[in-house]
C-alpha cells in the first residue's frame, strides 16, 4: 500500500497558492479515480491523522491539515497506523528551484530549504522516501519580471504563498496533469517508469 502525501496549508486563503500546488495535484488525481458523484465526499477529515484522507484500493492519499512546516506529524501517524514502509512513501510538493511545469521524481536527499519535507524528514527519522517535485519556478512578486529570476531568501515564503498569475494558468494547469500521470505511471508500472518519463 502506497501513502501518498499532497503538501500544502488549509484554508481558503492558500488554496491557490504556488505552496498548495502538492494539494491541487492530489486533489486531480482523486477526482479522475472516482466517480464524479463520489469526489465531494472522498476526503474524509481525520482528527487522529491530522488530515484529510482518501482511501483507494492502491492506496492512502493524505492532505495534512498541521500547515506545511508540522506536515511530518500528520505522516508520521500515518505511517505507524497503517506500517507504512519507507519506500512506499511518496510526497507530491511545490519545488521553487524547478522552472514552472516542470516535474522531477526522486528518493532521499536534503530539503532544499523546504519547510514541509524538512519536518517529514525529522518525524521520520529518514530522508528515505519518493519525492514528486513540482516546479512552481522561482520569481519576482513583480509581476513584470519574468519567474526565472532568482529570489533574495527572505523573499522566498512571500514568493512560494503568492498566488499563480492569470499568464501561467495554462502551465499550471499542465503540471498538475502532468504529476496526476507521473503518480499513476508509478502505481501502475513503477516509481522507475516514472522517473524515466519525466526526470
Amino acid at each position: 500500500m502506497k501513502l501518498i502525501i499532497g503538501l500544502g496549508n488549509p484554508g481558503d486563503k492558500y488554496q491557490y497558492s504556488r505552496h498548495n500546488i502538492g494539494f491541487m495535484a492530489v486533489e486531480k488525481f482523486i477526482k479522475d479515480r472516482l466517480p464524479s458523484a463520489v469526489t465531494k465526499n472522498a476526503w474524509k477529515d481525520e482528527t487522529k491523522f491530522s488530515g484529510k484522507i482518501c482511501k483507494l484500493e492502491d492506496c492512502i492519499v493524505v492532505k495534512p491539515q498541521t500547515y506545511m512546516n508540522r506536515s511530518g506529524i500528520s505522516v508520521l501517524s500515518l505511517v505507524n497506523f497503517y506500517k507504512i514502509n519507507l519506500e512506499d512513501i511518496w510526497v507530491v510538493h511545490d519545488d521553487i528551484d524547478l522552472p514552472l511545469g516542470k516535474i522531477r521524481i526522486r528518493k532521499g536527499g536534503g530539503s532544499a530549504g523546504h519547510n514541509g519535507i524538512e519536518s517529514i524528514m525529522a518525524n521520520l527519522h529518514s530522508p528515505d522516501f519518493e519525492r514528486f517535485r513540482l516546479g512552481i519556478g522561482r520569481g519576482k512578486l513583480d509581476k513584470e519580471h519574468t519567474a526565472d529570476h532568482n529570489l533574495h531568501r527572505r523573499e522566498v515564503e512571500k514568493y512560494v504563498l503568492s498566488l499563480f498569475r492569470d499568464s501561467e494558468a495554462s502551465d499550471v494547469k499542465h503540471l498538475i496533469k502532468s504529476a496526476v500521470e507521473a503518480i499513476e505511471i508509478a502505481l501502475k508500472d513503477g516509481i522507475e517508469k516514472a522517473m524515466n518519463r519525466f526526470n
